[in-house]
């Protein structure tokens, strides 16, 4: 074969190669921000040349649409999102096991996640559940700042306390399962009977009620934390705390689909979300959960853990199905149907 021959056949095949890695996707269901999924869709795209398919998705929604597909799945990875949904497409058999070699890299929070779920799922970010607040308003009402739940239940927040629906928002479920886990579950539905009196309204999405804080519509939101700061680099006159007493984090988490028909690139899609490179999208986009490598440089806006006193959270017990129905059945019956 002469020289030039040489070339066009190695062109062909470098082209070949590279028409096949183009025409390589995996189809994700990304369950955190947008400006998050997008920038790992870019990156990995560049990076890999391989597309991702990325479809923006709650976790309540994510669950959801591989119930809908069990029979035919269209997802391969489901990225990000509340665990306890994570874990209960686990139970239910919608997603696949797979022991990362990436494991040993993780927090034990992280592994435990996986351990708990037969390996179907793992944690790839931890944040913690506290109180987000309007600095300006409290002032101008002079009202004190929130340091425990019981703070809440004062009767100057009447009116300006807000959180989300627990029937759609994995937020709010984890209040209820961390109020259950800290007080006893008969105690924790008076609490939040008690704490009704003071909600003006209950958001369809976790994220809802600190959007209202940071608009001045309401005073207090009960969310995850790890979200004011983003709020505050905006501009807007918020702070946030983590109770007293103790609270719960969510770990959020990913999974590989059973049946997902691009299962070698989901495996691979899978391992990069796990390295310390991947893992700085989420500060690099103003999301400050502790990311669960290790070796993952941690922003200073992430919340110290350290200085958090978090109970003993049971997430294998509250991300079953029958156990969130049962809570979320008994607070619609007590406490939501409840006049305000």
């Amino acid at each position: 074969m002469n020289k030039k021959m040489w070339r066009l056949t190695a062109m062909a095949a470098l082209m070949g190669v590279s028409a096949a890695a183009s025409a390589q996707t995996v189809n994700v269901i990304c369950s955190v921000q947008a400006e998050w999924c997008n920038m790992i869709s870019t990156v990995y795209a560049r990076t890999t040349g391989v597309k991702l398919n990325m479809s923006l998705k709650g976790s309540g929604e994510a669950l959801a649409q591989l119930i809908a597909e069990r029979d035919n799945p269209k997802t391969d990875v489901w990225f990000g999102g509340t665990g306890d949904p994570h874990l209960q497409a686990a139970e239910a058999g919608l997603t696949l096991e797979y022991k990362s070699p990436s494991l040993p890299d993780l927090y034990p929070w992280a592994q435990q996640q996986a351990q708990q779920s037969g390996y179907k799922t793992v944690g790839i970010y931890s944040g913690p559940l506290g109180f987000a607040y309007n600095t300006e308003l409290l002032a101008k009402k002079k009202m004190d700042v929130p340091r425990s739940w019981t703070d809440l239940l004062k009767p100057e927040f009447k009116g300006d306390l807000q959180v989300a629906n627990p029937a759609s928002s994995g937020t709010a479920y984890t209040m209820i399962a961390t109020l259950v886990q800290l007080m006893g579950e008969d105690k924790a539905f008076e609490y939040l009977k008690g704490l009704h009196r003071n909600v003006s309204q209950y958001s369809r999405s976790g994220v809802g009620p600190l959007k209202a804080v940071a608009r001045g519509e309401t005073a207090v939101a009960i969310c995850f934390v790890h979200d004011a700061p983003q709020e505050r680099m905006a501009g807007f006159p918020v702070a946030a705390q983590t109770p007293s007493e103790g609270t719960g984090a969510e770990i959020g988490s990913m999974s590989i689909v059973k049946g997902a028909r691009n299962l070698d690139q989901a495996r691979k899609f899978y391992e990069w979300a796990l390295t310390p490179q991947a893992q700085t999208f989420g500060a690099a986009t103003k999301q400050y959960q502790l990311p669960s490598n290790k070796a993952t440089p941690v922003d200073p806006n992430v919340p110290d853990f350290k200085k958090i006193k978090l109970i003993n959270y049971d997430y294998a017990k509250y991300g079953r199905s029958s156990e969130r129905k049962r809570l979320i059945s008994r607070w619609e019956k007590e406490v939501g149907s409840l006049p305000h």
